[in-house]
């Protein structure tokens, strides 16, 4: 059964963090390092997505936007990963049909915010499945 397409994507998907663990053979922590590395690195795909759109920098836009993607997948971050997908999408359609210095701007004043808000909750719901002792 599929989620309605109305209904938000859960912030994380507990399931994708079991299967990393377990894909992982877990003894030694490695997906809490993981997910840690997930938290550490997300300030710095932030800056680089925003960067990229606000000079209008299309090759380090979609660069950007896909990494901010694949990497919130890995962990689970549903929410995050549709934002960056529904992005990535504006992008490739969007400097298609005009000019990227003009689209690129518009588009992170449209999608940055939500992007943002939306990896701090991300960064606090992770967080606090790791002190839980969620099993990650």
């Amino acid at each position: 059964m599929s989620p309605s397409d109305d209904a938000p994507l859960p912030l994380v998907d507990q399931s994708v963090l079991d299967r990393l663990r377990d894909e992982l053979e877990e003894d030694g922590g490695y997906s809490k390092v993981f997910v840690g590395n997930f938290i550490e690195c997300l300030p710095q795909r932030l800056s680089k997505l925003r960067l990229a759109l606000t000079t209008g920098d299309l090759e380090g836009s979609v660069d950007a936007v896909l990494s901010l993607k694949t990497s919130s997948q890995m962990v689970g971050a549903e929410r995050l990963a549709g934002l960056a997908t529904s992005l990535e999408s504006e992008i490739r359609t969007g400097a298609r049909a005009a000019d990227a210095a003009v689209v690129l701007p518009r588009l992170a004043a449209a999608f940055l915010r939500n992007i943002t808000q939306c990896s701090r909750q991300t960064t606090h719901r992770l967080q606090a499945q790791c002190a839980m002792g969620a099993s990650l």
